[in-house]
């Protein structure tokens, strides 16, 4: 039976280019850089990391748009898997044809990253 062995959010942005995927990798990189997994083996002695299993929950204002196998290449270790749905925001930004803006926004993804092992 899988246990959740930590959960972690996180936040991304793309302030210029309107990019969601960018967004989310942002926010995984966000949530996975303020864990540290030593417990894998030092407590549970894991010899392989990939055994564990990561789950990415992604939340960006356009989840059709988002590039699920980039996101999940952020992650460095595990059985990846992924679920993007609708949520994140847009907010009025500032356009600058020459940063590689559509329009003038701003998108912000969130992420639940949660790691997983065998009982």
């Amino acid at each position: 039976m899988w246990k959740r062995y930590i959960i972690e959010l996180g936040w991304g942005a793309d302030l210029h280019g309107q990019d969601v995927t960018k967004a989310a990798e942002r926010a995984v990189k966000d949530a996975i850089s303020r864990s540290c997994l030593c417990g894998l083996r030092e407590i549970l002695e894991m010899k392989d990391l990939n055994e564990v299993r990561v789950h990415i929950t992604v939340a960006t204002p356009h989840p059709n748009l988002v590039n699920q196998e980039k996101v999940m290449k952020v992650l460095p270790i595990g059985k990846k898997s992924i679920e993007v749905r609708e949520g994140g925001m847009e907010v009025p930004g500032l356009y600058v044809k020459d940063f590689g803006d559509l329009k003038d926004s701003i998108v912000v993804a969130n992420a639940c990253v949660e790691v997983s092992v065998l009982d």
